[in-house]
């Protein structure tokens, strides 16, 4: 029989898996002497069990029931017992930190009976009553699914009874009115009456963190941070701590480091008199830690050695629940932090100076995903004159956002689709608003400090956000902000949000490039960027040191190879020369295919070759001494044919006065015509089909080239042949190209090599790829087509059409279109460079799809053994830093 429940005496910080994070960590802490309260985790393999069956394992209830009674021994105490109550928590905890998981339920054995004992054991009438009527919110929010707003207006209507703003201004009167008005609302909305029974609360509660793996905020929030859909959720049962009983209770949440900045200190919050969630959820605001050690400075001191204590032992910055019951210090949760991409990037070279990790684990502590954030614009402080300020919150999440503001999660999620930028705007965020925060471009809240569920939630997206912007009135049913002054912002009103400053603005600010891409850029030194751009400098560099994989660019242009350049690429992975063209020269590709003989064709060749040659001349200069990969040709037809229907209704208006030349193109549109051009007349097909079109490329390519050597350059083109699906095709083309390379060397005195490879993104050349690597100097991977040819569907049209339904349903993880299917593309790409390999020892692998600047793609392109991937310039940054990162990881893990 498998054992379902382990002790906090039991488990440690490696069993994650089966004990989730808050499990592990919590038996982890107690195996250091931390004082946690006693309690007990059901695992993860309980909960699959669960959600595949429809029921709980055999044998469950007898481990509860032996680990509950045990409990009770422990604590001289029987859950729910009239006179002495033991009262527990029941809280969910995946592998993962998921926000969109159920939320906690406190004060388990709380009933009409043993509410009286609580009080008289602790000789606080009202402390008893709050308990019971949070746990009737909690539970009847959590378990039994009624609309947690009608709680919160009762709670406002007792307040506005009593005179207060304050939940802590009511009395116990007011609370035992709460109490029956709260069970009233949950015999109304669920049509059952509060269970009485301690063990059914903690029952149908741990039931309730089974399901919630599958409701649709998890689901979401899964999808977006991509972790996996069959882990399943542990849930952790602890005996109950009291923050509520006074003012020598409190709670709070504390910070080994500053989780926005990475800045060394006294983090978090704290909130006298009040139980966990007060803090969490933001709903009363709450003091800085440091005003701790006023309140308290035993506990103050307690905390900050527990605080060194867990960073030392975790190697890392921590993120601390805990909780003080009448002078006594308890720790709650602790696990490591979510942090800001800033914040990564200085904590790993904190953690690294003080010899706490190496450079490599360094290395690993931050993300691709992260340093495209640092990459992101940020606002133009030179710009603000004439910028009307509405407040300054707390900077919970740094960077720039600017959008409409919304005012709820369904709201922004409907306008983010319309391809609008929002700013969610609440009083408080809860993981109800998951959905509005993922769509939103910043979020925006009136309560809460740096740990409410809207700071904890953005840092860990990446989203902007500013908390706790007291001066702020949001009405939400209304719609509307008011800031001091009397300045009203509705819906519709765009707002600029400055996650870094915590400075909030009407209107749009400028924004100008992060440090960072100044770094990049060589505008700004590592040395006067400070700490984060050294930090970032020092990291990229051991990251580089580590690759095995090269990083090239995906560039058509010189001055786009010249950033590319600058932002470390080493090379171009994939030219495009159809996008040299369009505009003007569109009109001589017309030409070159309403060609009726080879003189005319011949012409328009003629016309297009110096054009052609002047491209690639800037592009070699630009990448001088590095690899220059130009695809030929390669465009749907349709893209320099006018539209059928327009060209037909032109000549349809204009009757005999037509333009013959208007007619003759007709005729050719509708002869070139095709129902589907992305699987039609393009790539070597369009060069076999229209002679001469690649020769005059190649002959460009060479010329460029051999201008370049004679200035002292050192240009390296490749050609690539797209398309190809028979190695026939490649041979016929290749056997022209040569034959023009070598009548450019005789002509110009200059022989400039030049490799010649073709583009796999054909099911059939990845399965024939030994045939086709006869004739192919390298392999470049086109994995956007690869992608849509495998799975059979254009991009184009299924995004909006099927695929969020797909997402939804589970069979996508993830679009492939934005992390590489490793089990149908990427077996394919191993297949091909498999063979590949066997047939030509040499050949030259790399990968030019988008996918080539995807940090989890470029982990697969070094498991496959490629040897370079390429990306846009933007993200040649992100795909050298994985690149690193991915070499580290595979020598952790041979040594493992």
């Amino acid at each position: 029989m498998p054992k379902f429940v382990y002790d906090f005496t039991e488990g440690n910080k490696d069993l994650k898996d089966l004990l989730g994070g808050k499990g592990a960590n919590l038996a982890e802490m107690t195996n250091l002497g931390l004082p946690v309260p006693p309690g007990f985790t059901i695992t993860t393999e309980a909960c699959r069990h669960y959600l595949e069956h429809g029921t709980v394992p055999s044998g469950l209830q007898d481990e509860i029931d032996a680990h509950l009674a045990a409990l009770e021994s422990s604590m001289g105490k029987r859950l729910g017992d009239p006179s002495d109550p033991l009262l527990v928590s029941v809280r969910s905890g995946a592998k993962f930190s998921m926000p969109g998981m159920m939320e906690t339920v406190l004060n388990i054995g709380l009933n009409d009976d043993s509410v009286l004992g609580l009080a008289a054991q602790a000789g606080d009438e009202r402390f008893a009553y709050d308990s019971y009527r949070r746990l009737i919110q909690m539970f009847g929010k959590t378990v039994l699914d009624i609309d947690g707003e009608l709680f919160e207006d009762a709670i406002e209507a007792a307040k506005k009874a009593r005179g207060t703003t304050d939940d802590a201004g009511l009395t116990a009167d007011d609370l035992r009115g709460l109490v029956a008005t709260f069970k009233g609302i949950v015999q109304d909305e669920a049509g059952r009456a509060f269970p009485s029974d301690p063990r059914e609360q903690m029952d149908l509660a741990v039931k309730a963190v089974f399901d919630s793996w599958n409701a649709e905020r998890a689901i979401l929030y899964r999808r977006q941070e991509r972790i996996p859909v069959d882990l399943g959720t542990a849930v952790n049962i602890c005996s109950m701590v009291f923050g509520n009983l006074g003012l020598d209770s409190g709670t709070g949440v504390a910070f080994t480091r500053d989780p926005a900045s990475g800045q060394q200190g006294i983090y978090g919050d704290y909130l006298q008199n009040a139980q966990g969630e007060d803090v969490v959820a933001g709903i009363r605001n709450t003091v800085p830690l440091t005003e701790l050690e006023t309140i308290d400075k035993a506990s103050y001191d307690r905390l900050l050695q527990i605080m060194e204590t867990l960073e030392n032992h975790y190697r890392d910055m921590c993120d601390i629940e805990f909780t003080i019951e009448r002078g006594k210090l308890w720790m709650l949760q602790t696990r490591v932090g979510k942090r800001t991409a800033a914040a990564a990037f200085r904590i790993a070279c904190q953690l690294l100076d003080q010899g706490l990790i190496d450079a490599d684990e360094a290395a690993q502590r931050v993300t691709g995903d992260q340093l495209a954030q640092l990459m992101f614009p940020r606002f133009d402080d030179a710009r603000l004159d004439g910028v009307t300020r509405l407040t300054r919150g707390m900077n919970a999440s740094p960077g720039a956002a600017v959008g409409t503001a919304v005012f709820t999660s369904e709201r922004a999620v409907e306008l983010a689709a319309q391809g609008k930028d929002v700013i969610l705007v609440r009083r408080e965020t809860n993981p109800d608003d998951l959905a509005g925060m993922v769509a939103a471009r910043g979020v925006l809240t009136s309560r809460g400090g740096k740990t409410s569920h809207a700071a904890v939630v953005a840092r860990g997206m990446g989203k902007t956000c500013v908390c706790g912007a007291e001066e702020l009135e949001v009405d939400v049913k209304a719609g509307t902000l008011t800031a001091p002054g009397g300045v009203v912002v509705r819906e519709g009103d765009v707002v600029s949000i400055d996650g870094t400053s915590g400075d909030v603005y009407l209107g749009e600010v400028p924004v100008k490039h992060s440090p960072v891409v100044q770094y990049f850029e060589g505008e700004l030194s590592a040395e006067d960027g400070g700490e984060l751009v050294a930090s970032v400098d020092r990291l990229m560099a051991h990251a580089d040191a580590a690759a095995r994989l090269s990083v090239r660019a995906n560039a058509d242009t010189p001055e786009d190879a010249a950033r590319a350049r600058r932002f470390g690429a080493r090379g171009i992975g994939l030219c495009r020369t159809e996008h040299m063209f369009l505009g003007d020269r569109r009109q001589l590709v017309e030409q070159l295919i309403l060609a009726e003989d080879g003189a005319e064709r011949q012409a328009a060749l003629d016309a297009l070759e110096p054009l052609q040659r002047e491209d690639f001349t800037g592009i070699f200069a630009a990448m001088d001494g590095l690899p220059v990969t130009i695809r030929l040709i390669d465009p749907p037809l349709h893209e320099f044919l006018p539209d059928l229907t327009d060209l037909a209704v032109k000549l349809a208006l204009a009757g005999d006065a037509a333009d013959p030349k208007d007619r003759r193109l007709l005729e050719a549109v509708r002869r070139l015509h095709e129902q589907n051009p992305m699987l039609g007349l393009r790539g070597v097909r369009l060069g076999l089909v229209i002679p001469g079109l690649f020769a005059m490329q190649v002959r460009a390519i060479a010329e460029a080239a051999a201008d370049r050597r004679k200035a002292g350059g050192d240009p390296r083109p490749e050609i690539m042949i797209p398309l190809v699906g028979a190695v026939q095709e490649l041979e016929a083309v290749r056997e022209e190209a040569e034959k023009v390379l070598a009548d450019v060397a005789e002509e110009t005195g200059v022989d400039v090599p030049a490799l010649i490879g073709t583009m796999i993104e054909l099911p059939r050349a990845a399965l024939t790829a030994g045939q086709i690597a006869e004739a192919a100097e390298f392999f470049s991977f086109g994995t956007n087509d690869l992608t849509q040819t495998t799975w059979g569907f254009s991009r184009d049209d299924v995004e909006a059409a099927f695929f969020s339904r797909y997402l939804d349903l589970g069979i996508f993880g993830v679009s492939p279109f934005e992390t590489l299917d490793r089990d149908g593309v990427g077996r394919l790409v191993r297949i091909a460079a498999e063979e590949g390999r066997r047939a030509r020892p040499g050949i030259k692998l790399g990968i030019c799809g988008e996918h080539g600047g995807d940090p989890d793609s470029v982990h697969f392109c070094h498991e496959v053994g490629l040897d370079y991937v390429s990306c846009s310039p933007f993200r040649v940054p992100v795909a050298r830093l994985e690149a690193g990162r991915a070499a580290i990881e595979a020598v952790g893990s041979d040594h493992r």
